[in-house]
């Protein structure tokens, strides 16, 4: 790979989205939903890794989130005044199946025949989103993803949701970035589990890939003809530092490691040659058995693509990844395979994440997999921005750099439209400010505020501006 060339974000006129476009907002269960112990919820591992001291900021838990368990009609009827076509959502798998194994929980499935319901009264299309990182404990317990038997169970626990809600939804998304469940999860250790073995994190990534394949084919059994699948990846916009042979060997690793590893076997059925190469010194991948490349690339409606900062990598003689990108990484590194890559933090402006704001690597994500995967539609579930979001004196809270990097970004999917990427949609992250897994409570991704100590809503300025796009369908100069 080479620096980018995508084209610039010159400003551009008001500009219509294709007719049809879905606008959404999204959310995922463990970091709004709350109510952790009602209904027959048993522990996730974000429920226990929250709980071990030093691992979330403050110390803070999912136990109440935003309390969305209890207020999802306050929240449908914001999105409704808001103007939403869509809400991605994900369910948790220990709300609905508490052990992992066997027949689905009453209550937890009618709290999302509830939320469904509420939302097909009000207009707004449901998109389920089955694994958002909230594997149940017991699973865990068990070994988690690394081992085979979790991809089968997560195949039964998306049937039984199938059979529950199949009639009144549409949309369904097998996994979320499963990347950040096997590497951050297994490799680095930052989110749950809290797990640091590299070996661990590859096998994970493997029998995560086992599950959307299984958990697609188990879908497409109870789903109407109707219904439409897809997966939720975030792939990485890997840019080398320099056109050097060594800055280039490092950002085709990085992309095998962040992208390939997922892509290929879902979309071709193979695993990247370079990869198993790359990673021959720590694995033999007989974890792969035959046939399980072919499951995994089960037929997809749309592919999701999360995005929220490219990456900057160069070569390096250390032995074990350096960042300074703003990504964090914990002592251990989640680039099993990539001990002689430094990550960097691209000039310019930033989040309170500390990520960089850079459009292009959006464009540059939607171009690759149009070219990559022709004739699938392209989806941008994910994609939003942190900021230290206060309300003023009047209780107005005011987030003009949200707006503008909204702009930027949908400006750069008008862009890849432009010139031939089927984009079907945007999801922007997020709702509601939430639960940020490992910073707790201290980052707000959410065009709406949220008052944690009165769970009071305010929709800030960039909720109103994010109105406007979705009821035109059109993106205003800026």
């Amino acid at each position: 790979m080479t620096p980018s060339s995508s084209p610039s974000t010159s400003p551009s006129p008001s500009v219509n989205f294709p007719p049809g476009f879905l606008w959404g907002a999204a959310t995922a269960a463990y970091q709004v939903e709350g109510g952790a112990r009602e209904g027959g919820r048993t522990p996730s591992i974000w429920d226990v890794f929250a709980r071990i001291p030093g691992k979330v900021l403050g110390g803070d838990t999912g136990d109440t989130a935003t309390d969305h368990y209890h207020r999802h009609h306050e929240d449908v009827a914001l999105m409704a005044e808001l103007g939403l076509g869509a809400y991605r959502f994900s369910v948790s798998w220990p709300r609905v199946q508490p052990t992992g194994r066997g027949p689905a929980s009453r209550h937890g499935l009618d709290f999302y025949r509830a939320l469904v319901d509420d939302l097909l009264a009000h207009g707004i299309q449901p998109m389920l989103t089955l694994y958002h990182w909230d594997l149940p404990q017991e699973l865990e317990a068990a070994g988690g993803w690394p081992e085979r038997e979790t991809a089968h169970r997560f195949a039964d626990y998306a049937h039984l949701v199938a059979e529950a809600l199949g009639d009144r939804v549409e949309l369904w998304t097998t996994l979320n970035e499963p990347w950040c469940s096997a590497f951050l999860g297994y490799g680095s250790g930052v989110h749950a589990p809290g797990r640091t073995d590299e070996v661990a994190a590859l096998r994970a990534a493997h029998h995560l890939n086992l599950a959307h394949g299984l958990g697609a084919a188990a879908l497409r059994a109870a789903l109407p003809g109707r219904a439409r699948l897809s997966v939720a990846l975030n792939p990485s916009a890997v840019r080398a530092r320099t056109a050097s042979p060594e800055d280039v060997d490092a950002a085709r690793r990085v992309d095998a490691l962040a992208t390939r590893i997922f892509t290929d076997p879902m979309l071709h059925g193979v695993y990247p040659e370079d990869l198993l190469a790359d990673t021959a010194g720590i694995t033999d991948w007989s974890f792969v058995y035959d046939g399980d490349p072919d499951t995994i690339n089960h037929p997809l409606d749309a592919l999701g693509i999360n995005y929220y900062a490219p990456t900057v990598v160069s070569g390096t003689t250390d032995s074990r990844p350096s960042r300074t990108d703003g990504h964090g990484g914990g002592e251990r590194s989640p680039w099993p395979g990539a001990d002689r890559v430094a990550f960097h933090q691209p000039p310019g402006k930033r989040t309170a994440m500390d990520w960089s704001v850079d459009p292009t690597g959006l464009y540059d994500l939607l171009t690759r997999f149009a070219r990559e995967a022709p004739g699938l539609p392209l989806v941008v579930t994910e994609n939003g921005a942190a900021y230290d979001d206060k309300p003023d004196g009047d209780g107005v809270v005011h987030d003009p750099d949200r707006i503008a990097y909204l702009h930027a970004h949908l400006d750069a999917v008008r862009r890849a439209i432009a010139d031939g990427a089927d984009v079907r949609g945007y999801f922007l992250w997020s709702l509601l400010d939430n639960f940020e897994w490992a910073y707790g409570y201290s980052k707000r991704f959410g065009a709406v505020y949220v008052d944690y100590a009165t769970q009071a809503r305010t929709p800030k300025s960039s909720a109103r501006w994010y109105s406007q796009v979705a009821r035109s369908g059109q993106l205003p100069p800026f």
